[in-house]
């Protein structure tokens, strides 16, 4: 337990009680970036000896930094901010953090509670403004509920379907002497009353019967089973199901491994999809039938029988109605399978037909790229890095098309290594999320895979990386465009650029902006690459430095990124040719 540097009854300020509830919570590392309304919580961080505040140097810059920390640990990443413009800066985050369920507290200073409504300096409501994309958010107008409010703060991001809240804590009450109550219960009767319940049992027997009478069954897994990936696998080898993932669930069951079908959805592979159309049972662990994973709704595993098990329930039967469904945890409910099935319940299921009918189309249709000339795929440059790497990096990326290939051509074997913003696409998350990961994983290789339209988003969080001595490596694939809009202009608006060329139009043969003078700048080693033949070394180089790194990866723009399915399309409507060579 934490060791307050005062006597139990002795009052101290709101702000230390504030830094002590987390503490208590086994909070070490926040990413805290100071104002007005909040330097009352920097001056309490300076008292404590087990909070270390990585600086961020924008608030965006902050959140994405902690979603980071969430997403590569499991444990809640924590940041904080002030108020007004300092606290809108958290919006995109929070969002984010909301429709990819990662845990996360926030903390925002707030003007004096008397100052609350006069429009006062740097005033924004921001509970009201974040309501709708947090798990919950307090306005704290009573210092003696601190205690209890971060506690449950802490409670509601890391159970059930995890996600964000926000905590506003006013100025005035920062500084307001206290003598903190720590064992103040939680109320969350609401809350808890709805807290999932066990499996029943007759329901995971009804499961087990399914899958016997399945002759093409498909696991359908999401970011739900980033905590169940030992039961998952335990299920698949018991059951010799085929696995396809979600962008979010990419991980949770080995890429390496031979019932591996890699990604499903818009960009998800061609024997992914063609599984799911063919499918008589569908298992939906973990997943939310999201429209970039379905496509046309009612094309979508038309043929199956869906089983969904989700700790949402809200999720369940939201788009697909599934024909058996458990509103519960993934893991309890694996478990409760995996013991059904190792009593010998529904032995001996034999899908090698329906394996070998998938390996002929893994054959027929592999994730594959064209070589032109000298330049360099930038799918070959994940796949070099996924060599030399040895599959192991933990990878963020920004948002686009370098992030789709970073899912297709990067082998993610175990949980917590793929770090992207799924559901919200926030541009700007690969150099903080790496920070997050870094700072969470220190004994890691960590690599924001990013794009140069996303990278220049928050580029200057290059200088934390330098201050904190950060080991992120960067594989800048610059292709001086907004390359998945570019591929849209180029399937379905006849190529016609509106704004998505992002160098400079007067010096179209120059690299513009020049991102090694943003590494130079910050005191960053980088090296440019244009050639494929000298990529490997170059990669190897930026692996083998100590510290940071940035290497500006030079690749064609008019590379698109397949297989793709057409927004509301089916698998039929699946393209595999094609880019921006190429008239439509």
């Amino acid at each position: 337990m934490v060791t307050s540097k005062l006597l139990h009854d002795q009052p101290r300020k709101g702000s230390d009680v504030l830094v002590e509830a987390l503490e208590r919570e086994g909070v070490t590392d926040v990413f805290a970036y100071p104002g007005g309304a909040s330097m009352e919580i920097h001056q309490a961080l300076t008292r404590s000896h087990t909070i270390r505040n990585v600086l961020p140097r924008h608030e965006q810059g902050g959140v994405f930094a902690a979603e980071g920390y969430a997403r590569a640990s499991g444990k809640p990443g924590v940041c904080i901010a002030t108020s007004g413009p300092g606290a809108t800066n958290l919006v995109s985050g929070l969002a984010d953090a909301l429709l990819d369920s990662i845990p996360l507290v926030a903390i925002t200073g707030q003007v004096p509670r008397r100052m609350i409504g006069t429009d006062a300096f740097q005033e924004t409501p921001i509970v009201e403004v974040t309501r709708s994309i947090t798990k919950h958010n307090y306005l704290v107008l009573d210092v003696e509920d601190i205690p209890r409010v971060v506690r449950e703060a802490f409670y509601l991001a890391r159970t059930g379907r995890p996600g964000p809240v926000l905590i506003d804590v006013p100025k005035d009450i920062q500084q307001q002497l206290v003598v903190p109550k720590w064992d103040e219960p939680m109320r969350l009767p609401g809350y808890l009353s709805r807290m999932p319940k066990m499996p029943n049992e007759d329901h995971l027997h009804q499961i087990v019967r399914l899958v016997s009478e399945a002759k093409k069954p498909v696991l359908y897994a999401g970011g739900g089973c980033m905590d169940a990936s030992e039961e998952l696998r335990r299920f698949v080898e018991l059951t010799g199901i085929p696995v396809t993932n979600t962008l979010m669930g990419l991980g949770t069951f080995p890429a390496s491994d031979d019932l591996s079908l890699r990604m499903l959805g818009m960009h998800g592979t061609v024997y992914a999809n063609y599984a799911v159309d063919k499918s008589d049972l569908l298992l939906a662990f973990g997943v939310r039938f999201d429209d970039r994973v379905t496509g046309k709704l009612e094309a979508f595993a038309s043929r199956a029988k869906i089983v969904h098990i989700d700790i949402d329930s809200a999720e369940i039967g939201k788009n697909k109605q599934p024909h058996v469904s458990i509103c519960g945890d993934i893991k309890i409910a694996l478990q409760g399978l995996n013991q059904i099935l190792e009593k010998g319940e529904g032995k001996g299921f034999d899908f090698s037909s329906w394996r070998s009918e998938l390996d002929e189309q893994k054959v027929k249709f592999p994730l594959s790229f064209k070589t032109f000339g000298e330049a360099i795929p930038p799918q070959y440059a994940i796949q070099v890095l996924d060599e030399l790497t040895g599959g192991d990096a933990i990878i963020s990326t920004g948002v686009g098309q370098h992030q789709m290939w970073a899912a297709q051509f990067y082998k993610y074997n175990r949980p917590r290594q793929w770090l992207t913003s799924g559901g919200l696409g926030a541009m700007g998350f690969g150099l903080p999320a790496a920070i997050g990961a870094a700072v969470a994983r220190p004994d890691a290789v960590v690599v924001d895979i990013d794009g140069d339209g996303s990278f220049i988003m928050n580029v200057q969080e290059l200088a934390t990386i330098r201050v904190e001595n950060l080991p992120v490596k960067i594989l800048l694939l610059n292709n001086q465009h907004l390359g998945m809009v570019v591929q849209w202009e180029d399937r379905f608006y006849k190529a016609n650029r509106a704004h998505t060329y992002l160098g400079n139009p007067s010096k179209e043969s120059e690299i513009f902006p020049d991102m090694l003078k943003f590494a130079e700048a910050c005191d960053i080693p980088a090296a440019r690459v244009t050639k494929k033949a000298d990529l490997r070394a170059a990669i190897q180089k930026m692996l083998d430095t100590p510290g940071p790194y940035l290497l500006d990866v030079i690749v064609p723009h008019q590379e698109h990124v397949l297989p793709m399915i057409p927004a509301g399309g089916g698998f039929m409507d699946v393209i595999t040719e094609g880019d921006g060579r190429t008239q439509y």
